[in-house]
């Protein structure tokens, strides 16, 4: 049974940034689903929901993004009615409930990252990518199962770094996985990229937890310095059913703060 990490990034990886408090961190949520349950269910109920709400059409699809959700932008108007947006929020949160996946994020204190690293600086995101990569790699030993890898779209030339930081780890292995062990059960040394508007319902799942996610982490190590929004605090609490854990231990597993 084959899986697909998406990935959804929260944060910039830019480390002359991390003296800013409201760019100080860096993480990458990964969701890792059997790419059959995405064909049968999350992506047809997905499309769903979107063409009951915002009359999505497959000539022109809507894509969900977190941001433009919350403040009821076009092409979702229909949640600046308090009772519409009731109604989205009940069943949103029951789908992700329902739908069957396994979260991994990991968040770079990029403050810290670079005190501790006064004269060499390992690039933010492909730091995030490692850690992130290794714990997919945990994950689908231990399920017995192989997957892939498909991270949104950042742009060309970043794009290219990032296919070639993940095909170096592929090749190379990182200072916990052998290459061997990688190559095992990763499928292709080759990171997909695809970008958010062609309508991968894996990667508007990654869009939806990764910001709540995120926040999680940091307000468990007294790092969040605003209140968390109550439809967020319930998107947390679906949360602890979806992330990995080894040995019901979900902390450097499921949730990683470096």
């Amino acid at each position: 049974m084959k899986h697909r990490l998406y990935i959804d990034e929260v944060g910039n990886h830019d480390l002359k940034s991390s003296s800013n408090p409201n760019e100080r961190f860096l993480s990458l949520t990964g969701v890792s689903i059997k790419l059959d349950f995405v064909k049968s269910t999350l992506h047809p109920e997905m499309e769903k929901l979107k063409t009951d709400f915002f009359g999505s059409h497959p000539d022109e699809p809507v894509v969900l993004h977190r941001k433009e959700l919350l403040k009821g932008k076009p092409p979702f108007q229909a949640l600046r009615d308090d009772s519409i947006r009731s109604e989205f929020n009940r069943q949103l949160l029951s789908l992700l409930r329902s739908w069957e996946y396994t979260v991994i994020t990991v968040c770079l204190d990029k403050k810290k990252h670079m005190e501790t690293y006064s004269t060499w600086h390992y690039h933010a995101y492909h730091y995030c990518l490692e850690m992130l990569l290794e714990r997919y790699i945990f994950h689908l030993e231990s399920i017995n199962q192989v997957g892939d890898v498909m991270a949104e779209s950042r742009g060309g030339k970043q794009d290219m770094m990032l296919k070639r930081s993940f095909s170096g780890l592929y090749q190379r292995g990182t200072n916990y996985l052998s290459a061997q062990r990688i190559q095992k059960v990763l499928t292709s040394c080759q990171l997909k990229v695809k970008p958010k508007s062609i309508n991968v319902a894996g990667l508007q799942l990654a869009d939806l937890l990764a910001h709540p996610s995120r926040n999680e982490i940091l307000g468990d190590c007294d790092l969040l310095h605003r209140p968390v929004a109550p439809f967020a605090s319930q998107i947390t609490e679906i949360l602890q059913g979806k992330y990995y854990q080894k040995g019901g231990q979900i902390y450097g597993f499921g949730k990683k703060l470096q």
